[in-house]
């Protein structure tokens, strides 16, 4: 790699000319090899060697949107860990949640934090969400060779929107497919192997315009129902105190619960299974 740079002390030209406001289009001119879908691969599957990120829930409040993860992380039928996180910041008014091979899905997400930091930095002003989210489907689409090989990231990215087409719905969630595809979703929405489970339970007790606190109570609710039927979904592990990670974001932008304020969530949610299991 270091044949490649003018070891005199200078930069190449790619990093003194002018340039693009994508970071992602920048590495794929200067070291495409360096992007999670651009990485030689083995030939065959290699899903099971490693770890996958599970379960992921958005829904949309009255101030915005929450998401909500499990913590926990699976390698064929073996636990590899109980306290990953998989739902970070995206920017100052996003979020981005993350199911799939977990190590590349980190790495997607960090890559999507650099690209909406890189096009601020250029550009001067912040994507829209919709610009955030085509930007999200295109390094997406750049996996799809991993992706056919078993490697598979879909992330579910939410966010609040200065500029609403409708008002009411300041707070938007969009999934995506491992094509690259884009769909915006309306009310709530959950990726990975728990999402059938997490989504039926927001069936029964979402509502339009439900608050924040009260969206809080429903994630960790429909994590906890997943949890009950699909073994690659932890719950909340009030032994180890392994909460959900609970993040939101509003007009005064995001915000991560406590271990406090999630523990006093969790075990409540717990305390009303013991008195009615099926919620």
């Amino acid at each position: 790699m270091a044949k490649d740079f003018d070891l005199s002390g200078h930069l190449p030209d790619f990093f003194t000319n002018a340039g693009t406001s994508s970071f992602t289009q920048f590495l794929t001119e200067s070291r495409p090899e360096l992007l999670p879908g651009r990485r030689p691969l083995p030939p065959g599957l290699s899903a099971d060697i490693a770890p996958h990120a599970t379960t992921i829930v958005a829904i949309a409040t009255s101030e915005g949107v929450v998401m909500a993860g499990d913590r926990r992380a699976t390698m064929g039928n073996l636990i590899a860990s109980r306290d990953i996180e998989k739902v970070h910041t995206a920017d100052a008014y996003s979020l981005i949640g993350i199911a799939g091979t977990a190590g590349i899905g980190i790495e997607l997400m960090r890559l999507f934090q650099v690209e909406l930091e890189h096009y601020e930095k250029i550009e001067g002003t912040m994507l829209s969400l919709d610009g955030k989210a085509n930007r999200l489907a295109g390094m997406v689409r750049g996996n799809l060779g991993a992706a056919m090989q078993g490697l598979a990231v879909v992330p579910l990215f939410a966010g609040f929107d200065f500029a609403p087409v409708d008002p009411g719905r300041v707070g938007r969630i969009f999934s995506f497919d491992v094509a690259g595809g884009l769909y915006e979703e309306t009310g709530y929405d959950a990726i990975g192997s728990g999402s059938l489970f997490a989504k039926s339970a927001l069936k029964k007790k979402y509502r339009s315009g439900v608050g924040t606190d009260e969206a809080v109570r429903l994630a960790v609710e429909a994590l906890y129902d997943a949890a009950d039927d699909d073994t690659a979904t932890g719950g909340p592990d009030l032994t180890r105190k392994i909460y959900p990670v609970v993040m939101s974001a509003t007009a005064n932008g995001t915000h991560r619960l406590s271990e406090t304020e999630i523990n006093a969530v969790a075990e409540a949610v717990v305390a009303g299974r013991m008195e009615n299991p099926g919620g």
